[in-house]
Protein backbone atom coordinates (compact mmCIF):
# COMPACT_ATOMS: atom_id res chain seq x y z
CA UNK A 1 0.00 0.00 0.00
CA UNK A 2 2.69 2.71 0.64
CA UNK A 3 4.51 1.73 -2.89
CA UNK A 4 1.09 2.57 -3.76
CA UNK A 5 1.00 6.44 -1.84
CA UNK A 6 4.49 6.77 -3.26
CA UNK A 7 3.81 5.89 -7.12
CA UNK A 8 0.69 7.88 -6.91
CA UNK A 9 2.42 11.26 -4.66
CA UNK A 10 5.01 10.73 -7.58
CA UNK A 11 2.60 10.69 -10.80
CA UNK A 12 0.81 13.61 -9.20
CA UNK A 13 3.80 16.06 -8.24
CA UNK A 14 5.60 15.22 -11.11
CA UNK A 15 5.38 18.38 -13.80
CA UNK A 16 6.52 16.22 -16.60
CA UNK A 17 3.99 13.19 -15.46
CA UNK A 18 2.78 11.35 -18.65
CA UNK A 19 0.10 8.60 -19.05
CA UNK A 20 3.06 5.83 -18.66
CA UNK A 21 3.89 6.92 -15.26
CA UNK A 22 0.64 7.21 -13.75
CA UNK A 23 -0.63 4.57 -11.91
CA UNK A 24 -3.05 1.96 -13.56
CA UNK A 25 -6.04 3.46 -12.22
CA UNK A 26 -5.58 6.95 -13.82
CA UNK A 27 -4.16 5.70 -17.21
CA UNK A 28 -6.53 3.15 -17.59
CA UNK A 29 -9.48 5.83 -17.19
CA UNK A 30 -8.16 9.39 -18.12
CA UNK A 31 -7.83 10.17 -21.73
CA UNK A 32 -4.03 10.22 -22.25
CA UNK A 33 -3.50 13.11 -24.75
CA UNK A 34 -4.56 14.75 -21.30
CA UNK A 35 -3.50 12.70 -18.26
CA UNK A 36 -0.42 14.78 -17.85
CA UNK A 37 -1.83 18.10 -17.36
CA UNK A 38 -4.54 16.82 -15.07
CA UNK A 39 -2.34 14.72 -12.81
CA UNK A 40 0.30 18.42 -12.72
CA UNK A 41 -2.98 20.49 -12.41
CA UNK A 42 -4.02 17.96 -9.32
CA UNK A 43 -0.69 17.42 -7.87
CA UNK A 44 -0.06 21.50 -7.44
CA UNK A 45 -3.04 21.86 -5.05
CA UNK A 46 -0.75 20.21 -2.66
CA UNK A 47 2.42 21.53 -4.00
CA UNK A 48 4.39 24.10 -2.33
CA UNK A 49 2.14 26.82 -2.70
CA UNK A 50 -0.13 24.71 -1.37
CA UNK A 51 -2.30 26.86 1.80
CA UNK A 52 -3.56 23.71 3.45
CA UNK A 53 -1.17 20.89 4.81
CA UNK A 54 -1.78 17.36 3.72
CA UNK A 55 -3.79 16.26 6.59
CA UNK A 56 -6.36 19.57 6.58
CA UNK A 57 -6.69 19.02 2.30
CA UNK A 58 -7.13 15.45 2.87
CA UNK A 59 -10.00 15.49 5.55
CA UNK A 60 -11.73 18.16 3.04
CA UNK A 61 -11.37 15.89 0.78
CA UNK A 62 -12.63 12.98 2.39
CA UNK A 63 -15.87 15.04 3.57
CA UNK A 64 -16.39 15.64 -0.51
CA UNK A 65 -16.14 11.80 -1.26
CA UNK A 66 -18.26 10.94 1.44
CA UNK A 67 -20.95 13.11 -0.24
CA UNK A 68 -20.56 12.68 -3.71
CA UNK A 69 -20.86 9.47 -2.50
CA UNK A 70 -17.53 7.87 -4.27
CA UNK A 71 -15.93 4.92 -2.61
CA UNK A 72 -13.12 5.01 -4.79
CA UNK A 73 -12.09 8.66 -3.30
CA UNK A 74 -13.35 7.81 0.51
CA UNK A 75 -11.13 4.68 0.14
CA UNK A 76 -7.58 7.38 -0.94
CA UNK A 77 -8.92 9.89 0.88
CA UNK A 78 -9.26 8.28 4.39
CA UNK A 79 -5.91 6.23 3.86
CA UNK A 80 -4.01 9.53 2.40
CA UNK A 81 -5.62 11.68 5.69
CA UNK A 82 -3.96 8.43 8.06
CA UNK A 83 -0.73 8.99 6.26
CA UNK A 84 -1.12 12.63 7.04
CA UNK A 85 -1.40 11.84 10.93
CA UNK A 86 -4.97 12.17 10.70
CA UNK A 87 -6.71 10.25 13.94
CA UNK A 88 -9.98 8.33 13.40
CA UNK A 89 -11.35 10.72 15.60
CA UNK A 90 -10.86 13.37 12.99
CA UNK A 91 -11.96 11.07 10.10
CA UNK A 92 -14.81 10.76 12.05
CA UNK A 93 -15.30 14.42 12.67
CA UNK A 94 -14.60 15.31 8.90
CA UNK A 95 -17.26 12.97 8.13
CA UNK A 96 -20.30 14.31 10.48
CA UNK A 97 -19.29 18.18 9.42
CA UNK A 98 -19.52 16.97 5.69
CA UNK A 99 -22.79 15.33 6.39
CA UNK A 100 -23.94 17.68 8.92
CA UNK A 101 -23.44 20.59 5.78
CA UNK A 102 -25.68 18.24 3.58
CA UNK A 103 -28.28 17.90 6.60
CA UNK A 104 -29.00 21.92 6.59
CA UNK A 105 -28.39 22.34 2.57
CA UNK A 106 -31.06 19.58 2.25
CA UNK A 107 -33.29 21.65 4.79
CA UNK A 108 -32.57 24.67 3.75
CA UNK A 109 -32.89 23.85 0.19
CA UNK A 110 -35.67 22.08 0.30
CA UNK A 111 -37.46 24.58 1.56
CA UNK A 112 -36.53 27.27 -0.60
CA UNK A 113 -35.70 29.37 2.85
CA UNK A 114 -34.68 33.02 1.77
CA UNK A 115 -30.69 33.45 0.75
CA UNK A 116 -30.88 37.15 1.38
CA UNK A 117 -32.63 36.96 4.79
CA UNK A 118 -30.30 33.56 5.71
CA UNK A 119 -27.00 35.54 5.24
CA UNK A 120 -28.37 38.88 6.97
CA UNK A 121 -29.92 36.31 10.11
CA UNK A 122 -26.33 34.43 9.83
CA UNK A 123 -23.98 37.52 9.76
CA UNK A 124 -25.68 38.97 12.98
CA UNK A 125 -25.57 35.51 14.52
CA UNK A 126 -21.84 35.66 13.75
CA UNK A 127 -21.10 39.41 14.87
CA UNK A 128 -22.99 38.98 18.33
CA UNK A 129 -20.49 35.60 18.70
Amino acid sequence: MKTLFLTVAFAISSTSAIAGDAPKFFSDTYPSHALGAALKWYGTLGGKDAKLDAKARELVALGVAAQLPCSYCVHAHTAKARAAGATDAEIREAVAMAAAVRHWSTILNGMNYDLEAFKAEYDKMLASN
